[in-house]
């Protein structure tokens, strides 16, 4: 009965947050397998072209290696489905979000070379071997940059900013408390006059003494 029970900020039960997450996860997975299944189509119908058959050695193995990992990419990002499928109506489904996230995440790393190594492709046929070298190197950098250090870099924002609004939280005064009050009278701040005065009254004579 506890799993039942609201265990999040949107008062949801650990199993409505796992459904949340999963359909979240399918909706990511829907772009990523556009992309992917549009590269797989591009070099499958490239080994059939007239001009395939002029490719040097270094050519042939960068297409080999590049339709591989897009074969991979494409499993990858499909296998979630295929996980739940299996696993359905067992009650698995936060371990299948957990692994589904892998798998994307996996996916998403082999995607990377997979883009670079088509476009290093295509630039190396049409312009030459340095240009090909730079636009695949150029096209490897973009994608871990936006992929994996920009996601990073705005976490790290977010954290710093929810440290600096706690620090703030920290240093605030009281409602109703003396802002500009000297650190000795801030205590008497907000206290009865009858009470400041019995304080006042027992600090007198200690004072004297």
């Amino acid at each position: 009965m506890a799993e039942h029970r609201p265990c999040t900020a949107r008062n949801e039960t650990p199993l409505q947050r796992a459904d949340r997450n999963f359909v979240e996860l399918l909706q990511e997975l829907r772009v990523t397998q556009t992309g992917v299944q549009i590269l797989f189509a591009f070099l499958l119908s490239l080994a059939f072209t007239s001009r395939f058959e002029d490719l040097d050695t270094i050519q042939r193995v960068t297409y080999v290696v590049t339709l591989l990992l897009a074969v991979l990419a494409a499993a990858l990002f499909t296998a979630p489905a295929a996980l739940h499928r299996s696993l359905f109506q067992q009650g698995a489904k936060p371990r299948i979000v957990q692994v589904s996230s892998r798998l994307a995440t996996t996916g998403l790393s082999v995607l990377v070379f997979a883009l670079s190594g088509s476009v290093l492709l295509v630039v190396d046929v049409t312009t030459g071997r340095a240009g090909g070298i730079i636009a695949g190197a150029a096209t490897l950098l973009v994608c871990v940059g936006l992929w994996g250090v920009l996601p990073r870099l705005v976490r790290r924002a977010g954290l710093r900013r929810e440290a600096d609004g706690a620090g703030e939280r920290t240093e605030e005064e009281p409602e109703g408390g003396g802002a500009g009050v000297p650190a000795p009278l801030r205590r008497t701040v907000g206290q009865p006059s009858g009470l400041r005065g019995a304080q006042a009254r027992r600090e007198t004579p200690v004072r004297h003494r």
